[in-house]
């Protein structure tokens, strides 16, 4: 992953890193910036119903509820509604323990040190 950071840095035209919290804090902006990168951007001043409907259609209480992630599956025996949480910032703290994070947070240092990153 670190190593795709650092290529996006150098090529922002062909790697776009989007971070979770900030797409919920500004779902808007995030979701032009998409598709500005995929070269679909929005024109004309139709760019707010688009970018609602974009947000309206990929919502995670929409996706979770479709028939398909109810009660289908594509993995062997795993149905697709595992696959769905509840989409919030910070929902990590009720799967991992404080060792998972430590561990973690300890490999992440490692792992950005070269690029001087730090957490």
């Amino acid at each position: 992953m670190v190593e795709y950071w650092a290529k996006s840095k150098k090529r922002p035209d062909k790697i776009l890193f989007v971070k979770y919290e900030e797409l919920k804090t500004e779902p808007k902006r995030h979701v032009s910036k998409i598709a500005e990168f995929l070269g679909r951007p929005y024109v004309n001043g139709d760019e707010g119903e688009l970018v609602e409907e974009v947000l309206s259609r990929c919502c995670v209480e929409r996706l979770k509820n479709l028939e398909v992630n109810k009660n289908g599956s594509v993995l062997l025996n795993v149905p697709n509604s595992s696959f769905f949480r509840k989409g919030e910032v910070g929902g990590w703290k009720n799967y991992l323990t404080a060792k998972m994070e430590e561990m973690i947070d300890q490999t992440s240092c490692i792992k950005l040190e070269p690029f001087g990153l730090f957490l």
